[in-house]
């Protein structure tokens, strides 16, 4: 059997990137949702905001409460979130199922309404980001050109551009390397490595282009 590259692992008969270990919870994770292209507006506030629960944590901690953070925050509807008031706060304070983080709670609340200002400009919060992707995306997330474990970034041009903008509109939690995850998660870039049975999968997948017309928002699973 061929030995793998570094940054690979092989198990169930699939050759995965090394991140997703063998917890099954995390493979399918990696396996049907991280690098694909989403647009649905509310996977992407959605993720906006677990990725702001996730700074100083792992992302397999936030994704075993995954659940009870949808619950929690009304499913990350960006409407009834940004309704939140104290009571709220103290409500989320409370809950043991997620992070109790005082200023990653009110982030997110701010951030809903934040969403709302964009909405009320006539734009969608998915055109909004995917503007930002990267130009050489589709080279980058292509199957002819190779992508080792080492020249994954943890921040990009885009990535700093993306957080100074939603920054200056007025969102928290949104720091360039958090942006960069989210690029990752959502799509706008493929970081499956090389080898990864997911890469050319993901890569097949068309890109969105902005100013397509906003999806109609579904659960994410």
């Amino acid at each position: 059997m061929t030995p793998l590259a570094a940054g690979l692992q092989r198990q169930d008969g699939l050759v995965r990137c090394w991140w997703c270990g063998t917890d099954p919870l995390y493979v399918r994770y990696h396996d049907l949702e991280w690098g694909t292209p989403v647009t649905d507006e509310h996977r992407l506030f959605e993720k906006l905001s677990l990725e702001g629960f996730q700074a100083g944590l792992s992302w397999i901690t936030i994704l075993r409460k995954r659940e009870a953070f949808r619950e929690a925050f009304a499913d990350f509807d960006p409407a009834k979130v940004a309704r939140f008031g104290p009571r709220d706060v103290t409500r989320l304070l409370s809950n043991a199922d997620i992070v109790r983080h005082r200023g990653k709670i009110e982030a997110v609340i701010n951030n809903a309404q934040r969403y709302a200002e964009l909405r009320a400009e006539g734009r969608s919060l998915a055109d909004f980001l995917w503007s930002f992707a990267p130009a050489g995306a589709s080279s980058r997330s292509g199957r002819a050109r190779r992508l080792t474990r080492a020249e994954i970034p943890a921040i990009t041009a885009e990535s700093t551009a993306l957080s100074r903008a939603l920054k200056q509109r007025g969102w928290k939690f949104v720091g360039p390397t958090t942006m960069y995850a989210m690029f990752q998660a959502m799509g706008l870039v493929n970081d499956h490595l090389t080898g990864c049975f997911r890469r050319s999968q993901v890569a097949a997948v068309p890109r969105p282009s902005t100013g397509a017309s906003l999806r109609p928002a579904t659960r994410p699973r």
